[in-house]
């Protein structure tokens, strides 16, 4: 009676807890764990908050079950430090991969798998800065077991990185098409503005990506043109670059603005605008730090101060970040027949932190032939033309003049004077304390610093830039962009039309064959142009007589006068037919020495969108040590050491 009593209790207790319930694989004779039930909580790991997502789900796709597991575990801290270990390639991608493996996403209780294809393609893209290191690709980033395909429902870890998260909100559809929302843009919100403009304005615009920032954000460029996406033969190439400092934000907002002017009043028929995209290639950077704009944003506009966000998330300041090459001019200004252009990047640079952003600039200049350029900042209004670094390097505040000084007065004055406020003469406004000088200024006269953009822009490819610093606000308050940008549109526009003026043409030989590399010089500037890839060549110019010649190595040198009107605001054509060399090569164009151009060159081999790492700076384990240099980082895990890390042999 008592046996009976005691199996009749049993049973009642069992029938008030859960079977045990198996998934497949788990069965081991007859028994089985008990499956934990997933539940959504709010993320607490400190290396994932940034994810496109609020919720994740415990027991994680590692059967990790609570957040102190882990934090204290090998594959947690290993996403920690990779952007350490790597030097900031890949990053923070893999991170953000990592986190959909360690930090599932969650929807009504259900983990969602992040997408296969987006773990093939970075496996694809990063594992040769895991070779370089000699670290084997982490087990929990296995792409076949983690993730899942688009048809099984899965999610895209990454798409925060190319705007596709936070994106701008609807607006109604009955709003006319010079619409134009001045508001403060998110990143998500400016890539989505930049794609919907380029969307509408499809014949003559497109977006693309010129590499990516520390901290993964695309770098996105709009571009107008009859032919996006390609360069055409004598149509010349302009640019503007906003957002360098990322809490000087006002030049952001007009190139979005300006994104957007454009399209609509091309379609409108502005024939001001269809005679601008109709005859040159427009490219718009509108944030070129958007890591540092993003930490100036959490201040807030109005608050933001001189300070915060200014750098880039590795703490560069990216106009100081670039090539010195001003020193080397200086240097070579003294020597007889030494050419002030086109100056090689010493090989000491690269030895020292060179950010993501600054490479993905300089790849960039290689790529398209520019003529013309401005660099939009905030704290002052005026426009700065190089030099921007002292004569005397002692000297902070030195008139620097380049070869080009009467051109780029020319070039700077023409925003200054269509900007009705920098023209004003009254001394009591912002930027008042260069009235006297028609609100532009020598930059190394102003201040004087070394590394940037505009200095490197003349030195070492044919573009000219300026330095135009739009408000004495760098992040004003939303109800002060639309006055902003209405003091700022007609400047933006005569600026970019200065890009026609001077010369342009073709050199080619005599049967016709375009001839690259061929240099473009003018009497009395020490300063010379090259042709690009068609032989097509621009070359600003003030008004007045030129005498201007075309030489190439193997061909003898062609000289022509010139003659630029005054007013003339089309660019001239002068096309130079070059003949071969009469004795070869004895008369052969000398290589001079700033033509010659070091192997080492690792802006070649550089990926601005895969951040692949430059050669010789990192290397695997030394020969004959048991681990490699990286192991010491994981010292701290006593008995769950991440074997899996190291190359089988």
């Amino acid at each position: 009676m008592v046996l009976r009593l005691l199996l009749l209790l049993a049973g009642l207790l069992g029938a008030t807890e859960p079977a045990p319930r198996c998934d497949t694989g788990q069965e081991t004779l007859g028994q089985c764990q008990t499956v934990q039930k997933a539940k959504c909580v709010d993320i607490a790991l400190s290396s994932c908050t940034d994810v496109a997502y609020t919720q994740m789900v415990y027991p994680n796709f590692l059967d990790q079950k609570s957040r102190e597991v882990i934090e204290y575990s090998s594959e947690y801290l290993l996403i920690s430090v990779l952007h350490n270990l790597l030097q900031g390639e890949c990053n923070p991608d893999l991170r953000l991969l990592g986190c959909s493996v360690l930090a599932p996403r969650c929807e009504k209780d259900k983990a969602i798998k992040p997408c296969r294809h987006v773990c093939e393609n970075l496996k694809k893209a990063c594992l040769p800065a895991f070779d370089a290191i000699d670290m084997a690709w982490p087990y929990f980033l296995d792409c076949d077991r983690f993730f899942a395909g688009e048809e099984e429902g899965c999610f895209d870890p990454l798409a925060k990185l190319r705007g596709e998260v936070d994106a701008e909100e609807d607006l109604p559809s009955d709003l006319p098409a010079t619409f134009i929302q001045f508001k403060h843009h998110s990143y998500s919100q400016m890539v989505s503005t930049l794609k919907k403009t380029a969307s509408k304005c499809s014949h003559i615009a497109t977006t693309y990506s010129i590499g990516r920032s520390f901290e993964g954000k695309d770098l996105f460029v709009i571009e107008f043109s009859t032919k996006p996406g390609h360069h055409e033969l004598l149509k010349p190439e302009f640019k503007y670059i906003g957002n360098m400092h990322g809490n000087e934000v006002v030049g952001k907002e007009l190139l979005i603005y300006l994104a957007q002017y454009l399209c609509s009043e091309y379609i409108l028929g502005n024939p001001r605008i269809q005679t601008l995209i109709n005859n040159t290639r427009i490219h718009l950077l509108p944030s070129l730090n958007p890591d540092g704009y993003e930490l100036a944003a959490e201040e807030g506009a109005g608050y933001n101060g001189w300070v915060i966000g200014r750098q880039t998330a590795q703490n560069l300041d990216l106009n100081r970040n670039f090539p010195d090459l001003t020193s080397e001019a200086y240097r070579r200004a003294g020597i007889r027949g030494a050419r002030l252009d086109h100056i090689p990047i010493p090989q000491s640079y690269w030895w020292g932190k060179v950010a993501p952003e600054t490479k993905a600039v300089m790849k960039w200049l290689r790529s398209i032939p520019f003529v013309l350029s401005a660099s939009l900042h905030g704290g002052e209004l005026v426009v700065t033309y190089p030099y921007d670094y002292s004569r005397h390097p002692m000297e902070e505040k030195m008139f620097s003049p380049t070869p080009d000084e009467k051109v780029f007065k020319m070039l700077a004055k023409a925003y200054a004077d269509a900007h009705p406020v920098i023209s004003d003469r009254s001394e009591l406004r912002c930027g008042g304390n260069f009235v006297k000088r028609g609100g532009i200024i020598n930059g190394a006269e102003w201040y004087s610093f070394t590394g940037g953009m505009a200095d490197f822009n003349y030195l070492h490819t044919n573009c000219f830039e300026v330095t135009v610093e739009v408000g004495c606000e760098k992040f004003p308050l939303e109800e002060e962009l639309f006055t902003i940008w209405h003091e700022n549109k007609g400047a933006l526009l005569n600026y970019m039309e200065m890009v026609h003026r001077g010369i342009k043409g073709i050199v080619s030989d005599k049967f016709g064959n375009p001839i690259k590399n061929a240099r473009i010089s003018v009497r009395g500037i020490q300063h010379d142009v090259t042709t690009a890839a068609d032989g097509d060549y621009w070359r600003l110019l003030p008004a007045g007589t030129h005498i201007v010649s075309a030489q190439a190595p193997g061909y003898g040198r062609v000289m022509k006068r010139v003659t630029i009107p005054a007013g003339m605001k089309q660019a001239g054509r002068v096309d130079f037919v070059l003949r071969p060399a009469e004795a070869w090569p004895g008369k052969l164009l000398r290589r001079s020495m700033e033509d010659a151009r070091d192997p080492y060159d690792p802006l070649e081999l550089f990926d601005p969108h895969a951040q692949h790492r430059q050669p010789g700076a990192r290397g695997g384990s030394s020969a004959g040590s048991e681990k490699p240099w990286w192991w010491s980082y994981f010292s701290s895990l006593d008995l769950h050491k991440p074997l899996w890390l190291l190359k089988q042999r």
